[in-house]
């Protein structure tokens, strides 16, 4: 059979599309989530260490090591399952764990990761959250746990995956630091389905904390953007004036030119993550195919009444940035514009002040072309005078008469001889 060459990555691609399957879960059981970020540069920093600190924990469970160069992992730790990914911005871990204490959402769950393990975590807790899984019961025993676990002004609470079970969450910080999500899974809700319920809340919640990192960044300019506009509004109305020169308008003009190409370079990033993670958000709420519940609100209407304002003074911010940088663009366009019109009209006047000089000059030389002409004609008479002085004697001419005579051939002499010397030196 003929073999074709495979390109060295065909396979590692096509694993891509199922290296992170979803947990298998069994109700009644809980799931403890934590997310890590870097405080700063997360998205380039040494993977290395997110590897090295999940093998600590994995060595303290004696756990086999990842693979290198994974980026995910799914193992047991003990009595508990243990799932690592590895993001652009971040790592999560989520330990799975058979059956429920008899404390709902018990802050001792999150013991599963040790605390000096936690003190040693290459980055910041971006997010944790403790999701707790039921059988289904009734509507009544439902409604009395949610309104107990939950805070009843911002809880969500709706059937998903057609009606296959209940999911709720109120999306606050609890007492612990832990955020609180429960679902209820009916009877014909398989375990595969219950995992992927799981992993849908924690990518809820994650990528709805990471996208609001865009809110914070778009709420630190915005007052800087306030006053970049005042400013370049002011630039733009004085245009016209002169109470300014305009090189140095357009050197201000400049200054904040280069203050929003550094914002946008600075926030560039940040405002394409936010973008990206609220599609995720949405999509994740989309699939999980949400209704009605009890007159609850859904998890759509949750975030479309407190998660999109955000999005959108995001979108804002960041149109707004980008606007002023076309703005700022077209003014210095304008008065670049105008700096070389008056720059032309400067340089006309400096031509026509050399045109006057040059014609003032050139009389000037006429002047002293007539006085040059006068003198050397003098000397020339005066030396003719001489030499020709025994001819007039000899012509018994008187010398008076003798030099007068010599002087109109002489000038005229001169004046040709002049003449001809300018026109070989400067040719018309």
């Amino acid at each position: 059979m003929a073999t074709i060459e495979d390109h060295p990555l065909r396979y590692a691609l096509a694993n891509e599309l199922h290296a992170r399957p979803f947990p298998s879960l069994e109700a009644p059981c809980f799931a403890v989530y934590l997310a890590i970020k870097r405080s700063e540069n997360a998205a380039g920093r040494d993977r290395a260490a997110d590897v090295a600190h999940l093998t600590d924990l994995l060595d303290r469970y004696g756990t086999a090591h990842p693979k290198p160069g994974a980026n995910h992992f799914f193992g047991d730790l003990g009595k508990y399952r243990l799932k690592w990914e590895s993001h652009t911005e971040f790592v999560t871990y989520t330990i799975f764990g058979d059956g429920n204490s008899d404390t709902p959402f018990d802050g001792k769950n999150f013991g599963v990761f040790p605390p000096d393990w936690l003190e040693n975590a290459p980055g910041v807790r971006m997010t944790s959250a403790l999701i707790r899984v039921e059988r289904m019961p009734t509507d009544a025993d439902i409604r009395a746990k949610i309104d107990k676990w939950f805070v009843p002004e911002s809880m969500a609470a709706t059937h998903v995956l057609d009606r296959a079970g209940i999911m709720a969450g109120d999306f606050r910080i609890d007492e612990a630091g832990h955020a609180r999500f429960a679902f209820f899974a009916g009877e014909s809700c398989s375990p595969r389905r219950i995992g992927r319920v799981v992993q849908r809340i924690c990518e809820i919640e994650t990528y709805k904390q990471m996208s609001m990192l865009g809110l914070a960044r778009a709420r630190a300019i915005q007052g800087r953007l306030g006053e970049m506009g005042d400013e370049l509004s002011g630039l733009v109305a004085d245009m016209g004036s002169e109470t300014m020169a305009s090189e140095t308008r357009l050197q201000k003009l400049l200054g904040i030119s280069a203050d929003l190409e550094r914002l946008n370079a600075e926030t560039s990033f940040r405002f394409g993550a936010t973008a990206a993670y609220e599609a995720i958000v949405n999509q994740r709420i989309e699939v999980l195919r949400e209704e009605r519940w009890d007159g609850r609100q859904t998890f759509r209407e949750f975030m479309t009444r407190r998660y999109d304002p955000a999005m959108r003074t995001v979108k804002a911010v960041e149109r707004q940035l980008h606007d002023m940088a076309e703005r700022a663009i077209r003014a210095g366009d304008l008065l670049r514009t105008k700096v070389d019109v008056e720059r032309s009209a400067e340089n006309k006047a400096l031509l026509e002040s050399m045109d006057r000089r040059a014609d003032l000059q050139l009389r000037l030389q006429e002047t002293v072309e007539g006085l040059s002409v006068v003198a050397i004609s003098y000397y020339a008479v005066s030396l003719l005078g001489y030499l020709t002085a025994p001819v007039a004697s000899a012509l018994h001419v008187d010398k008076v008469w003798w030099t007068a005579g010599l002087v109109i051939p002489v000038v005229l002499l001169v004046w040709l001889a002049g003449r001809t010397v300018r026109k070989r030196l400067i040719p018309h």
